[in-house]
């Protein structure tokens, strides 16, 4: 009998065989957790300055300062948290984390953005861990290389991963905890997935199979940006586990199905969430009418080739690229990025065989990447520096062992290693440079739009979402002249944009100009029949201009489109109740508080509401609420007491009027009702 050849790669390791690493003399318990330290104390330096930032006008205000559905972890919230589309995306995870926030720090910015920080550092720590791992095995027969080598190598793809400025706007930015949460759980599972497969035993394989595909199940629930992961995983049993070797026409044969037979519940889970992915976009996503196939394909090249651009040359980064308005694929940006990724698409063709790390790599990127390209379009951005948090790891691990690669090839002479590592600390500093900078443009609204527009100005696309929330923002401060200049630039780039002309309404609001307010508040509704907070501002002008018929149907409006809208619902109370209609305005201001229990006014306004039908148990027990939440008030101290002697109760109606008076000699505006 002959003997059977193994084909051997040229590493002389077996093609087919899961690679394991080459055994080198173990570090030194203090290289083994200094380089972990000191990835972990350059990150947090890097990001220091978002512990001093606020919430921002850019979903912040809706999905935290607005929201009050996630302020907690009791059981009506959860269920919440698990049920709910709220903003588009189906994130339960990420809610829970934001509920914890709560408890932990009340509405204190900066009590979000360390949770936020703490989990970025968590994953440099895990890329880190990951690079280790895929270096060692990239580098298995590697006998010339020492263990401390390979650590430095993946210690410097962690940090070139983490201290990116690209990365910024997943840590710096509050509303992006699903970055960084999905991010963890994500690379937990490539982690728990390589060591199920370096590992002999079945059962301790299986265990460690079945922890990937339930951490994989978790990263879902905080992001769906992971439904592309087996594939990654397929790539890396090709390289460098060795488990897919061989031409791709023997990745089928039937010593291979084990390979794929494994994948079945990955593929399984990506499936649900890419079903559960539109239907949480609701009715967001953008029809072949609105972008059509060709934009489609110009905008996922431009996509490719931003954000590699972006990592070698990380300037000029903000938190929206807005697609244009008048969108044409044939303009030189779109072919040029199309040349581009067309050309290295070949490059990496061309050498798949001497570089398998290179093609693994590239097909890793462009795969997590997929899904937010715009062939599914949704959202206003043609791109977006929160896209490369986890589609440019790749990129990273391979600078770090590109170096490792460049040395053996080149046999290293004595000036190599001074000018390797010269080059590597010269790039962590301006890159921790860059990104301290970075972080401190998300400090406020009015300095992340300023800066926004700075960008837009240079670049090819404009901006007229940015100049209507730096409008909002200078309106916030006061300075409502230049907002609402920026409000009128914003729809000199794009007139139909609904919520400039809302937000112009609220600004001409604050300069009386009512009727004007009125007239955009119109337009917004008009060019977006769905937009619920156009309704309930126009109700609130018409209010103010003595139309309660109007405005009592403008704000039914609002609320059917937003039922949970505690404001929508307040207002359209106190309306009805001015108008005579108690019962229905009874009704609004319970909606009110079952979606915000501690709405003082509505507690109020209800405890008039029901006092005036005759109902004083219950007309008590809600200014009893009222003086729970605020015992200096004045107005609720007197209502108390006028109940009280409506039933015959005098010395707890004197009480209260008596404290009533002494509160209103102290601070007569405690005598206000709102």
């Amino acid at each position: 009998m002959k003997p059977v050849r193994k084909k051997v790669d040229g590493r002389g390791q077996s093609k087919g065989e899961p690679r394991t690493p080459a055994k080198t003399q173990e570090p030194t318990w203090f290289v083994r957790w200094a380089i972990p330290g000191i990835i972990a104390l350059i990150v947090v330096l890097a990001f220091f300055p978002v512990l001093q930032n606020g919430f921002v006008n850019w979903d912040d205000d809706v999905n935290l300062l607005e929201n009050h559905s996630y302020r907690g972890l009791d059981w009506g919230r959860v269920s919440w948290m698990f049920t709910t589309f709220y903003g588009g995306h189906y994130q339960p995870l990420a809610w829970v984390t934001f509920g914890l926030d709560y408890l932990l720090w009340g509405m204190e910015p900066s009590g979000y953005h360390l949770t936020n920080l703490l989990l970025h550092c968590a994953n440099a720590l895990l890329c880190y861990f990951l690079a280790l791992r895929l270096i060692s095995m990239a580098f298995a027969n590697a006998a010339d290389l020492s263990s401390t080598q390979r650590r430095l190598a993946a210690g410097f793809a962690a940090l070139v991963f983490a201290i990116h400025p690209l990365r910024v706007e997943s840590v710096a930015w509050a509303t992006e905890r699903r970055d960084v949460l999905s991010g963890l759980l994500l690379f937990l599972t490539v982690l728990f997935y390589l060591r199920a497969n370096i590992l002999t035993q079945n059962g301790a394989r299986r265990r460690w199979m079945l922890a990937a595909v339930a951490v994989y199940g978790l990263s879902l629930l905080a992001k769906a940006i992971g439904m592309t992961l087996p594939i990654v995983l397929l790539l890396l049993d090709i390289y460098p586990l060795g488990r897919l070797g061989g031409a791709p026409g023997t990745w089928f044969a039937p010593g291979s199905r084990k390979v794929w037979f494994e994948k079945v519940p990955f593929f399984i889970l990506a499936a649900a969430a890419t079903a559960i992915a539109p239907l949480a976009q609701g009715g967001v996503m953008w029809s072949m009418h609105e972008h059509s196939i060709a934009q489609r394909a110009a905008q996922a090249g431009f996509g490719l080739a931003f954000y590699l651009w972006k990592t070698l040359l990380p300037v000029g980064l903000a938190p929206l690229y807005e697609l244009p308005n008048d969108f044409n694929p044939t303009e030189w940006p779109f072919l040029l990025s199309g040349w581009v990724v067309l050309t290295l698409g070949v490059g990496v063709f061309l050498v798949r065989r001497r570089w398998p790390a290179v093609v693994v790599s590239a097909v890793c990127y462009a795969a997590i990447v997929a899904p937010v390209l715009g062939i599914v379009q949704s959202g206003p951005q043609i791109a977006a520096d929160r896209y490369s948090y986890l589609s440019c790891v790749s990129w990273a691990i391979l600078a770090g062992a590109a170096p490792l690669s460049v040395a053996r090839r080149q046999g290293g002479g004595a000036w190599f290693r001074p000018l390797v590592m010269g080059m590597g600390l010269a790039t962590i500093v301006a890159l921790g440079i860059l990104t301290w900078k970075q972080s401190q443009v998300w400090h406020d609204s009015v300095t992340l739009w300023r800066h926004t527009l700075a960008i837009a100005e240079r670049s090819f696309f404009k901006s007229s979402i940015a100049h209507s929330n730096l409008g909002v923002a200078l309106g916030e401060r006061g300075q409502w002249d230049e907002g609402i200049q920026h409000q009128r630039e914003a729809l000199r780039i794009n007139p139909a944009y609904a919520e400039a002309h809302n937000n112009l309404g609220l600004a001409l609001v604050q300069r009386g100009e009512l009727a004007m307010a009125t007239m955009h508040y119109r337009e917004a509704a008009r060019i977006r029949p769905d937009y619920a907070d156009a309704y309930l501002n126009l109700g609130n002008a018409l209010v103010s201009q003595g139309q309660p018929g109007p405005a009592i149907e403008s704000y039914r409006k609002s609320v059917r489109l937003n039922p949970l809208n505690a404001r929508a619902h307040y207002n359209l109370g106190t309306t009805l109740a001015k108008s005579g209609e108690f019962e229905e305005a009874v009704r609004e201001f319970r909606m009110t508080l079952q979606i915000e229990p501690a709405h003082m006014m509505a507690h109020l306004n209800l405890g008039t509401a029901l006092a005036m039908r005759g109902d004083l148990a219950s007309a008590i027990d809600h200014f009893q609420q009222v003086l729970r939440i605020d015992p200096r008030n004045a107005v609720a101290h007197e209502a108390l007491g006028r109940v009280f002697m409506m039933q015959g109760r005098q010395d707890d109606a004197m009480r209260h009027l008596q404290e009533a008076v002494r509160i209103m000699k102290m601070a007569p505006d405690r005598a206000k009702p709102g």
